[in-house]
């Protein structure tokens, strides 16, 4: 008996589409087959397999952008009944139905499901997220970090640019330049590093510039969706008080 009930089982979607950049979103129904452990990658999979449409069109198949499925990339960022969140994470039997998909709405739209994330990569390039080497040789075992200090350095390092904190931010909008909280944390990140922290002056700059860490409004809705949990309020705790010492050093012109 349960074994036909998960045959006859169906899985509706409601996804919001838009065919450019330019064209306008409508949404589209669809109904597929359960199959025990489908995610929601799975499930578009399926609609890409049988494109039509609950009204029995047949329809261009719906874009989304994944790579890794292992909740690693970012790739599949998307708003998932109403929350931000990885595709490839989302099973359906923790999903309400109808489960309802939609774009990230901080970022632009290329196509159905598909975003631009180039403004969170922009903003990483802003703070210099990264630690410059002199040329591509081998310079031998670099600088030893104490495990307390390498520990909590890595749980920064867990970031997958997915955009989740960014899209939950309500200070990160068409309206503002905020760079996110995404980019702060990973000031801290490599301002923490021994070889990194050789460029810290040049990252603190960056964050107290117009659009930098003076946009965050502490609305603390970052850290509640980070799908990997990294302590994002408490990097931009952090860099708020580094930020303060450098400006009162550069006041003081030590």
């Amino acid at each position: 008996m349960a074994e036909t009930s998960v045959v006859n089982k169906k899985v509706k979607f409601i996804i919001t589409r838009q065919e450019s950049p330019d064209s306008g979103s409508y949404t589209e129904e669809f109904e597929i087959p359960y199959r025990p452990g489908m995610n929601v990658i799975s499930s578009l999979m399926e609609i890409q397999r049988n494109p039509v449409n609950n009204k029995g069109d047949h329809i261009a198949p719906v874009c989304w952008d994944s790579n890794c499925l292992e909740e690693v990339c970012g790739a599949c960022s998307m708003v998932i009944n109403g929350k931000p969140r990885q595709a490839c994470a989302a099973l359906i039997d923790n999903l309400e139905q109808p489960v309802r998909l939609q774009p990230m709405s901080t970022f632009p739209v290329v196509r159905d499901l598909v975003i631009d994330r180039s403004r969170m990569f922009n903003a990483l390039k802003r703070v210099k997220a990264w630690i410059p080497i002199d040329g591509t040789y081998d310079l031998g075992p670099g600088p030893r970090m104490a495990e307390k200090k390498r520990q909590w350095a890595y749980e920064l390092s867990k970031c997958m640019t997915c955009g989740v904190c960014l899209e939950a931010c309500p200070n990160v909008n068409e309206k503002t330049n905020f760079i996110g909280p995404a980019a702060i944390s990973q000031v801290r990140l490599f301002n923490s590093h021994p070889t990194g922290e050789m460029n810290a002056e040049d990252r603190l700059e960056a964050l107290m510039e117009d659009g930098g860490i003076d946009g965050c409004g502490n609305s603390q809705n970052c850290v509640r969706s980070c799908p990997k949990g990294i302590p994002l309020t408490t990097s931009i705790a952090e860099m708020n008080k580094d930020t303060t010492k450098h400006m009162f050093k550069r006041w003081l012109g030590v």
